[in-house]
């Protein structure tokens, strides 16, 4: 069993064990002698409305900065090139950050984002018998293993009073649990925003339960060690102009999902859908925040999903 576990964790963070850290502490400098700031982001996360603003590249280039942004398709991704030192800064979801200490990559937390709760959940088909969490049991669910819907499902099933082992999990990534809930190859599904919104527009589903209650589902800021020590007043800057950046989406909803229809390549009516029940942000990161990330990192042990119990406040900046 314990090799299996081994293995199981080795895949999911792929390259964590073998690419090292390859970070000096320095900094990179352009052809004009600018200094380069390495930012990761997703497609769908608050760091694409600052890109698409432009307003940090304007704000740094008066300090003599650049900026050079990197795409990833997923957190883990994007946590292996910060493990490998590739990029400086990045933001994830609230799982990638687990697998990362699990396997001692050196980063630090330095802020989290608003809770976006009401775009998590599990959705049924709209003419299922299931009317609640409780019918889920002897069910087929599918969810992207170790991600937040796995653990918002964990926690479903316990304010249900049903056992982990009720349910039987289909593991697969948000793309492919959506075709199987078309297909009607499973009786519900669990995942976020926007893919929550589609599937409650176009493919027949509604929310059976959001994560109101079981989980915050937050946005993590995160940085290389030797980033956050050698550039506080840079982290500043990016979390400041992050806030700024939200509150200009909070505020132009509709400019906003006509900005980033195209780039997720998603419904633009899902898009919107996804941008009015939530609200963008930075938050200091609290003890309520910790203990729901340590919680969420005992359960993923819990269910050997990773090899050892960590302390999430180890990875917190400034601790």
């Amino acid at each position: 069993m314990k090799k299996k576990i081994k293995l199981l964790f080795i895949s999911a963070i792929c390259l964590f064990l073998f690419v090292g850290c390859s970070q000096n502490g320095t900094t990179e400098v352009d052809s004009e002698g600018d200094k380069i700031i390495r930012i990761g982001y997703q497609k769908n996360g608050p760091l694409i409305i600052l890109k698409s603003l432009g307003t940090l590249e304007e704000r740094l280039k008066e300090k003599g900065y650049t900026v050079e942004w990197k795409q990833f398709q997923a957190g883990p991704a994007l946590v292996e090139a910060l493990n490998a030192g590739s990029i400086d800064f990045g933001r994830t979801g609230n799982s990638p950050p687990i697998f990362a200490q699990a396997a001692d990559a050196p980063f630090v937390m330095v802020a989290a984002g608003k809770s976006k709760f009401k775009g998590s959940g599990i959705l049924v088909p709209n003419d299922s018998d299931i009317q609640s969490t409780n019918d889920l049991k002897g069910k087929k669910v599918g969810f992207a293993k170790g991600s937040s819907s796995h653990y918002l499902v964990v926690k479903a099933l316990e304010e249900a009073g049903l056992q982990y082992g009720d349910i039987t999990p289909a593991f697969l990534s948000p793309g492919d649990t959506r075709i199987a809930f078309e297909q009607g190859n499973i009786d519900a599904m669990a995942v976020w925003d926007p893919f929550t919104a589609s599937t409650e527009l176009h493919s027949n589903g509604k929310l059976l339960i959001d994560g109101e209650g079981l989980t915050t589902d937050r946005d993590f800021f995160i940085a290389t060690e030797t980033f956050e020590k050698n550039h506080p007043e840079m982290i500043d800057i990016l979390l400041e102009e992050i806030q700024k950046s939200s509150d200009w989406a909070n505020s132009n909803q509709e400019e906003l999902s006509t900005i980033l229809t195209p780039i997720l390549n998603i419904e633009e009516d899902s898009i919107l859908k996804s941008i009015k029940r939530r609200t963008y942000g930075v938050d200091e990161i609290n003890e309520e925040i910790l203990k729901e990330q340590q919680e969420i990192a005992d359960t993923f042990y819990e269910l050997d999903i990773i090899p050892k119990k960590i302390q999430v406040k180890d990875v917190l900046a400034n601790n």
